[in-house]
């Protein structure tokens, strides 16, 4: 059987789990967040694959951009990346990855940009199962007001990823800080 190679990252927000599989990240999520177990068997049932801790040059250049973000000096990604999940899944993972650094949307902006208006709670629920977390941006999605909701690694996470990025809200009437 293939192997997920695992490593643990020490964040400035909290700890995450990195994970490679064939030289493509596949795992880069909050090490205790309510759905670990789930979103590790989804990636080891849909890779076929079991997760072993270990090391590879993907996982040390992905440990070395995240160092460069919390640091201010990276606002892009250049990792290789495998995500694992439903066509419907990867489209809205697609979509985050569309969001410029600094940016927000909203789950409805979100769920029109697929072109589906009335799928806000599919799209959240996507946005919620993403395992690759920061490099595919699902903190930049806010409420419709302006509020913070849900996050995997905690709002206050959230919040300092999203002051980290100096974003600012979406919204139709224009660019809004959001802090």
């Amino acid at each position: 059987m293939e192997k997920i190679l695992t490593q643990s990252y020490k964040s400035p927000l909290g700890e995450l789990v990195l994970g490679v599989f064939q030289d493509r990240l596949c795992l880069c999520d909050w090490k205790f967040r309510k759905m670990r177990q789930a979103v590790d068997e989804r990636l080891k049932k849909g890779l076929n694959a079991e997760m072993e801790e270990g090391s590879h040059p993907v996982l040390e250049q992905t440990i070395s951009q995240l160092d460069e973000f919390f640091t201010g000096k990276r606002k892009d990604f250049s990792i290789p990346l495998l995500t694992v999940g439903t066509d419907f899944q990867k489209s809205v993972w697609d979509s985050l990855l569309a969001i410029p650094f600094g940016e927000t949307r909203s789950y409805l902006q979100l769920s029109q940009d697929l072109g589906n208006p009335d799928a806000i709670r599919a799209v959240a629920s996507a946005n919620g199962a993403n395992a690759i977390s920061i490099l595919i941006p699902c903190h930049r999605i806010i409420g419709s007001d302006g509020s913070l909701v849900g996050y995997a690694g905690g709002l206050d996470a959230k919040k300092k990823l999203l002051k980290l990025e100096g974003a600012k809200s979406a919204q139709p009437q224009g660019q809004i800080p959001l802090f």
